[in-house]
């Protein structure tokens, strides 16, 4: 957990309005932890047969709510890690992951708090998870995983974009009325 204000990255100098300058973003965690997590390693469940050569992929789902407090956010970080042999495509391990935090925000335009909850919270809370996760591979009896950094904004744009492609197709499916 941490009690330290986080710095957003919004260093720059913001316009001055009426002889006054607009409050900068604020962000702090004021707690982040493990909601669930599964780990299951099929290699030492099934025994190992010849050479094993994994190829690991990793899905990424964000989730973001309002809490019942003032200007607190729930963010929700949820992992898919699954190594499978290329020989065979038999599955080596399963690790399943949802990190949370809590954030105190503010100062933020609620116009601008969708994408700062899905792209700024989970900056801050991905190195934990790096972390938990090259944990539980190595505990678990593999080389720990390393996991890239991920962008969020590629993340959020890409979500974006699924969104619009649903409502469009949604919009096509629907019957059209008559009068």
């Amino acid at each position: 957990m941490s009690d330290t204000p986080a710095d957003t990255g919004t260093d720059a100098q913001q316009p001055q309005t009426n002889g006054s300058a607009p409050a900068a973003p604020k962000m702090q965690v004021l707690a982040q932890y493990i909601r669930d997590m599964s780990f299951e390693n099929m290699l030492a469940q099934k025994g190992a047969q010849g050479d094993v050569k994994p190829d690991v992929q990793i899905q990424v789902n964000l989730d973001a709510k309002k809490r019942n407090v003032e200007n607190q956010f729930e963010v929700i970080l949820k992992f898919r890690v699954e190594s499978k042999n290329k020989e065979g495509d038999s599955t080596l391990f399963l690790l399943e992951l949802e990190y949370a935090g809590i954030f105190q925000i503010e100062n933020v335009p609620n116009e601008q708090m969708h994408p700062f909850l899905l792209i700024e919270c989970p900056r801050m809370l991905f190195p934990y998870v790096r972390r938990i996760v090259g944990d539980v591979t190595r505990d678990g009896g593999f080389p720990p995983l390393n996991m890239e950094n991920i962008d969020f904004v590629q993340l959020y744009r890409q979500d974006l974009v699924r969104r619009s492609k649903a409502k469009a197709a949604e919009a096509q499916d629907a019957p059209v009325g008559t009068a």
